[in-house]
């Protein structure tokens, strides 16, 4: 038998992936639920044998048992109501994006020479 390496192997999986809208991440054919203030930011996965870490920015986003079946979805109730929250928070009329690049069309048409108004005569 063969001595032990000096440094121990790494078990599991880890990855890193942007989160999408669905605010889940897939690791082995099923998915797990992350907080969905991350979503379009780039996360690190971790999953062991027994769990299912998502780490961002220096903190922890979620933690889930690991599900060893196929097409599972593990979703934590937190992430469903954060969720709730944030779409009633974006569907208010008057929400500001933060895109203030929005401009009158006609600008461009001054811009570009366009008349209308002589085209239409």
């Amino acid at each position: 038998m063969l001595p032990l390496p000096p440094v121990a192997p790494t078990l599991g999986h880890r990855s890193r992936v942007r989160l999408g809208r669905d605010y889940y991440v897939r690791v082995a054919g099923n998915d797990y639920s992350v907080d969905p203030t991350m979503i379009g930011r780039m996360v690190e996965i971790h999953a062991g044998l027994d769990e299912v870490v998502i780490n961002a920015e220096g903190r922890q986003w979620a933690r889930h048992q690991r599900a060893w079946a196929n097409r599972s979805i593990i979703t934590d109730p937190v992430h469903v109501e954060t969720a709730a929250r944030l779409r009633a928070t974006l569907s208010q009329p008057g929400h500001a994006s933060g895109d203030d690049l929005l401009r009158d069309l006609a600008d461009y048409d001054r811009a570009f020479g366009v008349d209308f108004a002589a085209e239409v005569a």
